[in-house]
Order: C-alpha cells, then structure tokens, then sequence
C-alpha cells in the first residue's frame, strides 16, 4: 500500500478531531484549562502499551538510553499539543490549523541536517503544491481587516517545531529498533506527561470535577476523539517509515483543507456545531486549493 495513503489518514482524522477538540473546549473546557484535556490523551496511550507489549517483538530489547529519548519525543508531542489547545481555546478551529504548514518547513530543514534526506524536482514541487494549497485555503476575504496575533503565532510555532522535532526522533528510531517498540517507547513519554499533569493539584481536582459533572459525556466523546487521533497518529508514524520526513509533513499540513471539508459538512447537516462560508466565491477559492493538494500528491508519489 502506498505511503500516501498512510500519510493522508493523518490531516483527514486530525480534522475531524479538530473540530471534536473545539467542541470539547467551548462545552467543558472553557473555564478549564485545557491541560487537563491531555490527561485523557494520556490514558489512551496508556491503555494501549499492554498490547503492544504483548504482540509486538523487540519492545524489551531497546536500551535505556533510547527507550529515554523515545519517550522524549512523546513528551514533546504531548508539549506540542498543549501549546494547540492553548491556542484553540482563544481561536477558531480554522484559523489556528493553519499554524501547521509551518511544520513541513522544519521538517525539510531537520530532514536534511539530520538524516541527508534530499527530494527530487518533482518532489519539491510537489510539497511547495501541497503547502501551497493549504496557504490558500487558509487565506479569509476579511484578511486585510484582521490583526497579527503574536500570542498565536508563538503558540503555533512552538508548537509545529516540537511536531518537527518529535516526528524526527521517531524516525530516526523506527527505522532502525522498528516500528512497534518505538511507538510503545513513545507512549510511555505521553503517559508519564499526563502523570506530570495528575500530580499537579489543580489539574487533577479539575480532572476529577469533569469526571463527576459529565462522567458518560466527557468520558464518550473523549474516548472516541482519542481513538480518532491515535488512528491519525499510527498513520502518519509509519508513513515516516517509508517516505521522507519533510514530504509526511507537507502531507499533514492538508489537515487545514480538510478542517474545511468538514466545516462545510458540519454547516449544511450540524449548524449548531460548525459554521463555514459557503458563498460560491469561497468554495471556488476552497476548490482551486483542493485542486492544488491533489497535484502535489500526483508529483510527489511519482
């Protein structure tokens, strides 16, 4: 199966979890602080090392050392998506997205100083089509009217650098100790995150009030936004495995395209869960990026 295919599972289900996050923080997490929403992150990844363990080779075998910075890339993935929520709790959805074609960016600069990855003509042109595409589906009629937001902005870069960084220390390990045992590692990182997060007092009475308010709702909608997430996650690890970093990444930047595609779909069926443009001149500006996306994944698997 090719790589892209693994890669596109990524953006496809971190959009629909994009807007489940955004749900989640309007509705229960608005007085809170959206730390605790990564416990829940936590837990699932901790709820999954058992069976990994048990049906994957090799997971005993890593040393300490790299079992330490296998683990340090889950903690900063979980880092990163603290710094998102953060954001997202003052932005909309579609706005903050955006944020991630920074992260194919860094990822082509680590991917060459690291790992000598070099791409092709096509390949180039190919992820400046992708990012490209994912630039104009973020760009707003109203743009000449917004203001800079510095705040989001270090949010977001902060936040897509330590994607980048992250993504790279996985490589770096899944091609060589194997797929598996560097996503158990990796998992360990994120539950020792969200305990870091249950031994802070605040958090964890928070986390326990969420608990006792809405137990079926916060536990249900969660549960399955986690699972959506660990899907787009696996997904996009293992296309690491088979295609070089900074092209993964450009892929995961179309996760803004597809925050849109749901949008619409929320805006015709669930007005009241999502609201989008859908004027003539927007969805012609949305479909010429579209367009654009899909000539650059052409190029970029030939």
């Amino acid at each position: 199966m090719s790589w892209l295919v693994f890669a596109f599972s990524g953006p496809i289900l971190w959009a629909a979890s994009t807007h489940i996050d955004k749900y989640l923080v309007e509705r229960y997490f608005k007085d809170s602080n959206v730390a605790v929403l990564l416990i829940f992150t936590a837990l699932v990844g901790l709820i999954t090392l058992p069976f990994i363990w048990f049906l994957a080779s090799g997971v005993a075998d890593v040393g300490p050392a790299n079992a330490a910075l296998m683990a340090f890339s889950g903690l900063l993935y979980m880092g990163a998506m603290l710094l998102y929520l953060r954001a997202l709790q003052s932005e909309e959805a579609s706005v903050v997205a955006p944020f991630f074609q920074a992260a194919p960016l860094f990822g082509f600069v680590l991917g060459y100083v690291v790992l000598g990855e070099t791409l092709s003509p096509a390949e180039l042109t190919g992820g400046a089509l992708i990012i490209g595409g994912t630039v104009l589906v973020s760009l707003r009629s109203d743009l000449h009217k917004s203001k800079f937001n510095g705040r989001l902005a270090a949010l977001m870069l902060a936040c897509a650098l330590s994607l980048a960084v992250s993504s790279l220390i996985f490589k770096i390990f899944a091609l060589r100790d194997e797929f598996w045992p560097t996503t158990f590692w990796m998992f360990v990182g994120e539950a020792l995150f969200g305990a870091a997060l249950l031994a802070i007092a605040s958090y964890r009475r928070q986390f326990l009030d969420l608990l006792r308010q809405n137990p079926g709702a916060v536990l249900s909608i969660n549960a399955t936004n986690e699972l959506i997430n660990l899907g787009g996650g696996l997904g996009t690890r293992f296309a690491l495995v088979l295609a070089p970093l900074s092209l993964v990444q450009a892929i995961g930047s179309t996760t803004t395209l597809f925050v849109f595609g749901f949008g619409v779909v929320l805006s015709i069926f669930f007005p009241a869960l999502g609201r989008e443009n859908l004027s003539r001149r927007e969805l012609l500006h949305k479909g010429l990026a579209a367009v654009l996306v899909a000539a650059g994944a052409v190029l970029v698997t030939r």
